[in-house]
């Protein structure tokens, strides 16, 4: 076949066959008379296979090398190609996610595009200040998107700029809430801990959601958190938990106070007097009802200043006074 012909059936134009003859990587087998490129069925064949290995992003160096070089290693290369795409797509996604977020507050004009991106490089600066100012000026006229705020919580180390970052993210709803149910899933349990600690300043129905879920948390630090604000929200689900912390004496008072928070149902303080075996516990216990009304809580006090250990028989004695 002519050059005209090849070119019309493979797809590459004769000006590319003319430069991978100059290359040596495709070379017509043969001339005609009249001096036109002659390419055979192998010619043609090779034509396809450089396409091919051009398609998965091989230069056309390392095509030759793939093609006439039997030492050439192809898994090292495929392996090296893949980890440049990943990079490229890691790239291109980081992009979209700035002008997605560049687009959502409906820029007028070319000034507030380059607001939102001065605040953006802003909230990831090296400088904590500069952090700082962001957050906080993002409840002003030009907001900071609310998943752009929360990533940037999630790898906030400075106190104070957590602190400004999450009330801003106090402002923005529940606009929030998936990258810090993201966050509570992180292998790292820093970025637990932040996204744990964001969510429940978050007044939002979907928050109340996040934080249920987190009960079942391995991370025991997230599930006492969320125990302790669904009870100020009156979610019954905490107190398993927030009975567990008294046992355990993690955070017991904040955990007792909590119970209270819950009312005074008898399975509260039959939960809190099941299995306390250990005088330590016991003690806490009996401080534990202190926070807790009703008459189921007076009866344990009573049968707890009955107790052999002086310590606690003094206690519940002393809360019982003070009931009184």
């Amino acid at each position: 076949m002519l050059i005209g012909e090849v070119a019309r059936r493979s797809g590459v134009s004769a000006r590319m066959l003319r430069h991978y003859d100059r290359l040596g990587l495709v070379q017509p087998t043969s001339r005609s008379g009249t001096g036109y490129r002659e390419y055979s069925p192998d010619d043609v064949r090779r034509l396809f296979h450089v396409e091919s290995l051009r398609s998965l992003g091989l230069s056309l160096h390392d095509v030759g090398r793939a093609l006439d070089d039997p030492s050439f290693a192809a898994s090292g290369l495929v392996d090296e190609l893949a980890a440049q795409a990943e990079e490229r797509i890691a790239r291109d996604t980081e992009l979209l996610t700035r002008l997605r977020r560049i687009g959502d507050p409906r820029p007028q004009d070319w000034e507030d595009v380059l607001g939102t991106v001065a605040m953006l490089n802003d909230l990831g600066s090296v400088s904590a200040g500069k952090r700082q100012t962001a957050a906080l000026a993002s409840a002003g006229d030009r907001p900071i998107p609310a998943d752009a705020l929360a990533e940037a919580v999630l790898r906030e180390p400075a106190p104070n700029v957590a602190g400004a970052l999450r009330w801003a993210l106090a402002h923005s709803g529940g606009d929030a809430i998936g990258p810090l149910r993201e966050g509570l899933n992180s292998p790292d349990p820093d970025v637990r801990r932040r996204a744990v600690d964001t969510v429940v300043e978050i007044s939002h129905p979907d928050s109340t959601v996040v934080l249920r879920e987190a009960l079942c948390h391995d991370d025991d630090q997230v599930r006492r958190v969320a125990a302790l604000e669904l009870a100020t929200r009156g979610i019954a689900d905490a107190i398993p938990t927030l009975i567990e912390m008294v046992h355990d004496g993690t955070n017991d008072v904040d955990a007792a106070d909590a119970l209270g928070m819950l009312g005074s149902a008898d399975s509260i303080v039959a939960a809190l007097m099941d299995g306390i075996d250990d005088s330590v516990v016991r003690q806490r216990v009996a401080q534990a009802l202190a926070s807790i009304p009703g008459p189921a809580a007076v009866h344990a006090l009573q049968q707890l200043s009955q107790d052999s250990e002086r310590s606690i028989a003094l206690t519940a004695e002393y809360i019982l006074g003070r009931r009184e």
